[in-house]
């Protein structure tokens, strides 16, 4: 026995989807109204662009998807690939421990004494 809510769409096709206007489904695309994208938003426009943004937490749990998505079919997924997502992966490994140390780091500033 599944357990879900009425609301649960996990693991569903979007409800924006539809298998004869869009083909096969693609999970590192956004089926959803296409609106302005960042770079042509005029800067009076962009408060209204900002509060037009869903932030719900599954909203942001799916955009983080497709872009994994996405990412993980221009690195990692190429028949002829290189290390790229290697490196990219070490980077990020390594920004994020950064982050989680900072306040370690902080004390460890080099003082001439003279």
């Amino acid at each position: 026995m599944v357990w879900e809510t009425p609301n649960s769409r996990i693991g569903d096709y979007p409800p924006e989807y539809n298998q004869k206007v869009h083909g096969p489904y693609d999970p590192a695309r956004f089926y959803g109204k296409p609106d302005t994208p960042l770079s042509q938003v005029k800067l009076g426009e962009l408060q209204e662009w900002i509060l037009r943004r869903n932030f719900h937490p599954r909203a942001v749990v799916q955009c983080g998807s497709r872009a994994i998505w996405r990412w993980r079919q221009k690195y990692m997924l190429p028949i002829r690939g290189n290390a790229c997502w290697v490196y990219q992966a070490m980077a990020g490994i390594s920004l994020f421990m950064y982050v989680l140390n900072y306040k370690r780091y902080w004390d460890h500033a080099n003082y001439k004494y003279h």
